[in-house]
C-alpha cells in the first residue's frame, strides 16, 4: 500500500470511530458510478456463464456415468463373443455326423443357455440376410454377383454382428450382391 491508500484508509476509520458516515467518493474509491455499475454487470455476467458451465458440465458428468453403468460389461461379453463363434462351429460341424448327435445337443443347449443369459444383458444378434447393406452394422467382405437380389443386399453372412443395447460392438462380415458386368453378362449370353 503506498502512502495515499495509508491516507485515505486512516480517513474512513477515523470517520467511522466518530460515527461520520464516510464520503462517496471514500466508499466508491473516486470510482464513478456508471463504472461501477458497469463492473457489477460484467461480475454478473461472467457469474452467469459460469454456473450455465457447471451446470452443463453436471449433465455431462451424469450422461457419462450413465453410459459407463450401461455398457460396463462390454468388454466382457465382446471376449464372449469369440466363444460363442466356436460352439456354433461346433455345431455346424456335428450337424453331418450322427455318432456325436448327443454331444451337438449338450453344445446347442449350452449354447442356448449362454445366449439367454446374453441376451438379459442387452446383447442382440445384428440379422443381415436379405437386408440392405448399412456401414455402421456390415462389414462388407466381398461383393457377390447376384442377378436374384437387388444390389447392395447383403446376400451372405460371413460371421454374425452383435450389439450391445443401442451400440454395434461387433460388426457383421457379409458378401453383398453386385450386378454382374457388361462384359460378363454378354460374355454368358454368347455361350
Amino acid at each position: 500500500m503506498n502512502d495515499e491508500q495509508n491516507d485515505e484508509l486512516n480517513e474512513e476509520t477515523e470517520q467511522m470511530s466518530s460515527g461520520e458516515e464516510p464520503s462517496e467518493e471514500s466508499v466508491s474509491g473516486g470510482e464513478d458510478p456508471e463504472e461501477l455499475i458497469k463492473s457489477l454487470e460484467e461480475a454478473n455476467n461472467k457469474y452467469v456463464r459460469l454456473y450455465a458451465d457447471f451446470e452443463n458440465y453436471k449433465k455431462i458428468s451424469a450422461r457419462n456415468k450413465e453410459d459407463l453403468l450401461k455398457y460396463a460389461n462390454e468388454e466382457l461379453i465382446s471376449d464372449i463373443l469369440t466363444v460363442i463363434d466356436h460352439l456354433e462351429l461346433a455345431l455346424q460341424h456335428a450337424s453331418g455326423d450322427e455318432t456325436s448327435s448327443s454331444l451337438a445337443e449338450g453344445v446347442e443347449l449350452t449354447l442356448k443357455e449362454l445366449m439367454n443369459v446374453l441376451e438379459k444383458q442387452g446383447l442382440k444378434v445384428i440379422e443381415s440376410l436379405g437386408k440392405p447393406f448399412d456401414p455402421a452394422m456390415h462389414h462388407a467382405m466381398s461383393q457377390i454377383e447376384s442377378e436374384d437380389a437387388d444390389e447392395n443386399t447383403v446376400v451372405k453372412e460371413f460371421r454374425k454382428g452383435y450389439m450391445l443395447k443401442d451400440r454395434v460392438i461387433r460388426a457383421s462380415m457379409v458378401g453383398v450382391a453386385a450386378r454382374q458386368t457388361q462384359s460378363e453378362s454378354t460374355g454368358t449370353d454368347n455361350s
